[in-house]
């Protein structure tokens, strides 16, 4: 293993570089592509790559398709071997490995298809364990692989080595993990229709590659990238075998960093600024990990702890923990959008003006209610002028079963009416629409009318979920972004139609307030995407009068929730307020597990508040604090 560079590093036990963000990590990894191949060109040989699927290498695959139409990178002598496939997938199937290298990389490019290797996964039973030998012995046969491209699953794995995978195994077929399962659920509309088997590269396979750079990010991420790079060699992680190659690295972004010691712990590992967010942080770890309230921590916690430097410039502990305290306290609000005619000097919300505008997005139509329904439900409540904006239509993760309730019950309404000659239209739809689903099976493409149908089954959905928290239908905005409605998950791009639509919708409205989430998800995820265009439309609004008497607050819906010292607003729940969210919750009928815990992440928040010694809640929803012009 290469030796570590520098000492903040010494906690992790194979080289990690950390990127400002996805786009820069993934040019410095094209950049070695294109020497790899220029080398191996100047010695007559092929450059022999193993790809990754899935969202991480998209913005990686974006620029070796770049450097290709741009400055002339060829790729006709490149040999490629996928890491995995879905077993009982047909190549042409949209949620096919296959199918999505050839998206995202192959159809760009000039590499011969003869030259692209990917397991298959419609090889009868009895030929699957013929067909993973002879896909390692066409590696050997080619010399091995020069640089294997990986990314990380949220159970650890490289490839579809699940848990429990062996140092040694090679390629074959493997049962997927539950999680893994939820985790494509939205690809395939639903975890039902998620195949259960994969054919994948062993990590013993894996680690035969004379080079490997494993990508990761966005904070979901950074926890197991955590235990991978800086834990045990386990088979439970199958990521953590890297620890033990001559010449494997993590290329990371600023969130899937964000669990490593360097970045988490900076105090355990080297001299640190004193920025009043890392004194939070600093405290109130000490004080989750001593199980003691703030107030009750003393000179020798600090000391103890590696906080020393920390105690003598900011201490004693008693005045500092007043200080930390008083800063947490100062979070919590019961009043969201400010409190009329009261001092905000210690409030999270100033209190003019009053009522505000409130602009709340959410990247699909579920997002913002499931993650802040009860903010939403006290903001109304509290007179200010509420807009909900459903930035796309959603229409991806409604499944089949819901369209074909819906036109079924029409089609039954149709037939026993006493007048049938006035259904006539209604039943043609609707036989027409059970035709499509029924043709185009599980897996098949949905055509436009079949889309719409689903986003206004959405639609209606979310309606529904509004009233709960006290929002009519006319306070709904629903943008159906052309991106969305274009693309597929993994795959989108936004546009500039994309962008003006949201710049529109900013500039007309003139918030006060305005609430978003996506600054920590995914690059490739829809609330990321839709977040990047908030943050343009804001900054082409930069010159308005009304900008800067905007506040933007962050929250955060399927993405690792906020820490207490990230946290700059919070909303107490009561048990009567959280059952209202869940009720507004019910009304979606197709709900990830991450997104059905929300309400018990509202209660987790809560939870820390009150062990930090704070006053003890039902729930939180938690905000942190953006600057809207930037």
């Amino acid at each position: 293993m290469s030796s570590r560079r520098t000492a903040s590093e010494a906690f992790e036990k194979v080289p990690t570089v950390v990127f400002t963000t996805s786009s820069e990590a993934a040019a410095a990894l094209a950049r070695e592509v294109r020497e790899l191949i220029e080398q191996k060109n100047a010695k007559g040989r092929p450059a022999v790559l193993g790809m990754a699927t899935g969202s991480t290498p998209v913005p990686f695959y974006r620029e070796l398709i770049r450097l290709h139409k741009e400055e002339g990178l060829s790729f006709k002598n490149v040999h490629t071997f996928n890491l995995d496939e879905y077993y009982g997938l047909e190549p042409t199937h949209p949620e096919s490995y296959a199918r999505f290298m050839a998206d995202q990389l192959f159809d760009h490019i000039d590499i011969p298809k003869e030259n692209i290797h990917i397991p298959s996964g419609t090889v009868p039973g009895d030929r699957v364990f013929a067909h993973c030998r002879d896909y390692e012995d066409s590696i050997d046969k080619l010399g091995g692989v020069d640089l294997q491209i990986l990314g990380i699953g949220r159970t650890g794995h490289i490839g579809f080595n699940e848990p429990g995978s062996s140092r040694d195994s090679l390629t074959r077929r493997i049962t997927l993990d539950r999680i893994t399962r939820q985790d494509a659920a939205a690809d395939f509309r639903g975890e039902q229709n998620v195949p259960h088997f994969a054919i994948t590269m062993g990590v013993g396979t894996i680690l035969r590659a004379r080079k490997l750079v494993l990508m990761a990010w966005g904070e979901n991420k950074a926890g197991i990238v955590a235990k991978a790079v800086e834990g045990e060699v386990t088979d439970a992680i199958s990521a953590s075998f890297l620890q033990e190659h001559s010449d494997a690295r993590f290329f990371l972004d600023t969130g899937a960093a964000s669990e490593l010691t360097r970045l988490k712990l900076p105090w355990l590992v080297g001299p640190v600024s004193w920025t009043p967010q890392e004194t939070q942080r600093a405290v109130c770890w000490q004080s989750a990990r001593l199980g003691r309230p703030v107030l009750k921590l003393v000179d020798e916690d600090y000391n103890e702890n590696g906080l020393s430097d920390l105690l003598s410039e900011q201490g004693p502990a008693y005045q500092l923990n007043i200080r930390i305290f008083n800063r947490l306290q100062h979070t919590i609000t019961g009043w969201p959008g400010g409190k009329p005619d009261a001092d905000d000097t210690y409030r999270p919300e100033r209190a003019q003006p009053f009522p505000k505008r409130v602009l709340v997005f959410s990247p699909e139509p579920q997002d913002a209610l499931i993650a802040i329904g009860g903010t939403i439900d006290r903001l109304r409540e509290q007179g200010h002028t509420v807009k909900l904006v459903a930035l796309t239509s959603g229409s991806l993760r409604v499944p089949d079963a819901a369209a074909d309730n819906f036109a079924s019950t029409l089609l039954e309404l149709s037939m026993t009416d006493s007048k049938p000659a006035q259904w006539a239209e209604q039943k043609s739809y609707s036989q027409s629409l059970l035709n499509i689903i029924t043709e185009k099976g599980e897996f098949g493409e949905d055509p436009p009318v079949l889309r719409r149908l689903k986003a206004l089954i959405l639609r209606g959905e979310l309606r529904d979920a509004a009233a709960s928290v006290g929002l009519s239908s006319k306070e709904i905005t629903f943008m159906d972004l052309p991106f969305y409605e274009a693309g597929r998950y993994r795959r989108f791009k936004t546009s500039k139609a994309d962008a003006d639509a949201v710049h529109a919708c900013i500039k007309d409205f003139r918030p006060h307030q305005i609430y978003v989430t996506g600054d920590a998800a995914d690059p490739s995820s829809v609330p990321s995407l839709t977040y990047k265009l908030i943050r343009e439309a804001l900054a082409n609004c930069s010159k308005d009068d009304w900008i800067g008497a905007c506040t933007m607050w962050l929250y955060r819906s399927k993405e690792k929730a906020l820490e207490p010292h990230e946290i700059d607003m919070s909303l107490p729940l009561s048990p009567a307020q959280l059952d209202r969210k869940r009720r507004a919750m019910s009304c979606f009928q197709s709900l990830s597990s991450l997104e059905q815990n929300m309400p018990i992440t509202n209660q987790n928040t809560a939870k820390l508040y009150d062990s930090l010694g704070l006053a003890e809640y039902e729930a939180m929803e938690a905000f942190q604090r953006a600057r809207a012009g930037a």
